[in-house]
């Protein structure tokens, strides 16, 4: 006879029977969720930011200089996602670490050459 107090093994045990935790209880307690989780996901929003400032820029000042800083903040996301491992790129990391890299190289080099071969326009 077992104690009463006692869970059943695992194969007894039916889902939602109460008798085990979600998750099969071998995990150790989580610690609490920081917010953003990883250095990857804060230097996104980094980077957003001064992608959002830049756009700004470029709507009420002069718009070279706002696409500059575009093209500045997706060459740095490039450099980031270069030298950040990819658990800690948080949203940098997209599909895998050279692609990503590249296409921000890409875009943000295609900006920075139309932003500068764009000839002045007379007001």
């Amino acid at each position: 006879m077992t104690d009463p107090d006692e869970a059943p093994p695992p194969d007894e045990a039916s889902p939602g029977d109460g008798t085990s935790p979600p998750g099969g209880g071998d995990e150790p307690d989580e610690e609490p969720r920081r917010y953003p989780s990883t250095i990857g996901g804060a230097l996104y929003l980094v980077v957003l930011a001064v992608t959002a400032a830049g756009v700004v820029v470029a709507g009420i000042g002069p718009w070279r200089t706002g696409l500059r800083v575009v093209a500045g903040a997706l060459v740095a996301a490039a450099l980031l996602r270069l030298a950040l491992r990819t658990r800690d790129a948080g949203m940098l990391a997209v599909r895998h670490r050279a692609f990503d890299a590249a296409l921000l190289l890409a875009l943000g080099g295609a900006i920075v050459f139309l932003t500068s071969s764009i000839p002045d326009q007379p007001l």
